[in-house]
């Protein structure tokens, strides 16, 4: 099992420095490089400062001058907010910026908070899908050479990407996903899997690997994709510390929930607080994100780990930074390098 990292600037406050969020998650991608991990991961949201990402290739091309051999991804591009044109030249230029280390998630997209304002109000959850399912072809296409495109949702004469990317034909694509349908058709299409069992209990993560296995069966003769599953993680030095990761997680869901529909406000950026179901059965409680996250000890993180390569996990994403201060997050990620990581190499 491999490992990646997923790092996301994000502001809690209106008096915390984008200077210093920007410094801060550069550290901690310095660090997977001089750690070995694979591939660093940068997502794409808009209009929040709890993720500040209004355009992956920008932060990965600023990443790729301060790193050696990590790889660089997308964590996703979202199909709504992307003409095929603009997505194919602009992962093309970042490909060749980085000397090939790009690698290409693709999703849906997840907030309706945001559909409503980058994707003119369309609905996530019933037209999402419809964008990347003609995203997908387009880009491959492009890349190919000269082609005019009829679609539901974008239309253009002739036209080809320029430039094209280093890695041929392609970078490697991945896709998100959790839904059936989506596990079928990224082994339809021949794209790798990444996957988020949110804040549920292991048991998702077997459920998510049935749904590969169900997909792969419908596609026999397709190659097995890589398969990909994020998690929050926080390494602590004592037992004593375990509050620190499970306060700042739940706090961060707290915010992230709103976004999916129309009740959670978001004020100059800062997504407001929704109260949250903490009953000893449910999810959020205090034991259960624990339980459900990447948190413990060296001991206790390496045997949850080795659910996950038992569950068929290829690539595990460790989720660096949801709002706990930097100090915090610099010392989990050594841990995870100097005590965890080692015992899967």
């Amino acid at each position: 099992m491999k490992f990646s990292i997923a790092v996301n600037m994000n502001r809690f406050s209106a008096e915390s420095s984008m200077k210093t969020v920007i410094a801060d998650t550069l550290e901690l991608v310095k660090m997977a490089d001089q750690g070995g991990f694979e591939i660093a991961w940068g997502s794409e949201h808009h209009c929040i400062e709890m993720t500040i990402a209004p355009n992956p290739f920008v932060q990965l091309t600023y990443w790729s001058q301060h790193t050696r051999d990590i790889r660089l991804g997308t964590t996703v591009i979202c199909a709504p907010y992307w003409h095929p044109i603009r997505a194919a030249e602009e992962a093309a230029l970042v490909d060749l910026y980085t000397n090939g280390r790009l690698e290409l998630g693709l999703a849906r997209g997840a907030f309706q908070y945001e559909f409503d304002r980058m994707a003119n109000g369309v609905s996530q959850k019933e037209q999402g899908g419809e964008y990347l399912y003609e995203l997908l072809p387009a880009l491959k296409s492009l890349w190919a050479g000269d082609y005019s495109h009829q679609g539901k949702h974008w239309q253009f004469p002739r036209a080809t990407s320029v430039p094209k990317p280093l890695q041929q034909p392609h970078p490697p694509l991945w896709v998100a996903a959790r839904g059936p349908d989506t596990f079928d058709w990224a082994i339809e299409n021949d794209l790798n899997v990444m996957s988020t069992p949110l804040q549920k209990p292991f048991e998702e993560v077997l459920d998510l690997g049935s749904k590969l296995k169900h997909a792969m069966a419908k596609y026999p003769k397709k190659p097995r994709p890589r398969w990909l599953v994020l998690r929050n993680a926080c390494v602590y030095d004592n037992k004593s510390q375990w509050r620190i990761p499970v306060a700042a997680a739940t706090r961060y869901a707290a915010q992230f929930q709103g976004l999916f529909t129309t009740d959670g406000e978001v004020v100059d950026g800062f997504p407001q607080e929704l109260p949250l179901e903490r009953s000893s059965s449910s999810d959020y409680a205090d034991n259960a994100s624990w339980n459900n996250m990447l948190f413990g000890t060296p001991e206790q993180v390496t045997e949850k780990l080795m659910m996950y390569q038992h569950a068929g996990v290829d690539s595990f994403c460790y989720g660096a930074n949801f709002g706990m201060d930097t100090r915090t997050a610099l010392r989990s990620l050594e841990l995870f390098i100097t005590k965890v990581k080692p015992n899967f190499d």
